[in-house]
């Protein structure tokens, strides 16, 4: 029986990769995890998905009180605290759970490094000119130029920073992936057409 194909997205804030993941998704007919990813970690650990809301795409650095924000996790009493590495860990194993049980797109949380040992994975990402996704935040966002500008800044120097911290690559480094490419050069719809076209080529995605 074939293993299930994967594909990993990484984004640059404002890249629009995340549409891109889900579009790409609905074009081969599988699942596209991103957010989703937390709740499943949450449902198979029996913590509740704040702890992994604050952790989210966040480097180490703090542990919390497991009844900080007033969810409790059997077994823990008010001196027990998670780290970060360990909530790493459970999510980790959730996204190996999952691409073992079918195929599907992935955004984020490193999964990338994480399904490193899966043949049949391709890893994808996404990027834009400065410019570009300032446009696309402020399109979504009632931000002035100003808060946007930092906004991306601070949001693309934590991705690179968790992801830096918990795998042996670099972050949005084009050796770290399959594929990286500029959505701006062909807009959502055709990126999603041109990788679909890059995954059928690939003997790596087909064997």
């Amino acid at each position: 029986m074939k293993e299930h194909a994967i594909v990993t997205i990484g984004r640059q804030f404002g890249s629009r990769g995340k549409e891109i993941g889900r579009r790409l998704a609905e074009r081969l007919g599988i699942e596209c995890y991103d957010r989703r990813l937390i709740m499943l970690a949450s449902r198979e650990s029996g913590l509740c998905p704040e702890f992994f809301e604050r952790a989210d795409e966040r480097n180490t650095g703090s542990l919390w009180n497991a009844f900080a924000s007033g969810c409790a996790f059997g077994g823990l009493y008010n001196n027990d605290f998670l780290s970060n590495e360990k909530l790493f860990q459970i999510q980790s194993d959730a996204i190996r759970k999952l691409a073992d049980r079918e195929s599907c797109v992935l955004v984020g949380r490193c999964a990338d490094y994480i399904l490193r040992d899966k043949k049949r994975c391709i890893n994808i990402f996404i990027h834009a000119p400065v410019e570009t996704r300032i446009r696309t935040i402020m399109e979504r966002q009632s931000l002035s130029r100003a808060e946007t500008i930092e906004l991306v800044r601070k949001m693309d120097k934590t991705r690179s920073n968790y992801y830096n911290y918990y795998t042996d690559k670099g972050w949005g480094v084009a050796s770290s992936y399959h594929l990286s490419i500029d959505s701006s050069l062909l807009g959502v719809a055709q990126t999603v057409e041109f990788i679909d076209h890059f995954l059928s080529g690939s003997e790596k995605w087909s064997k």
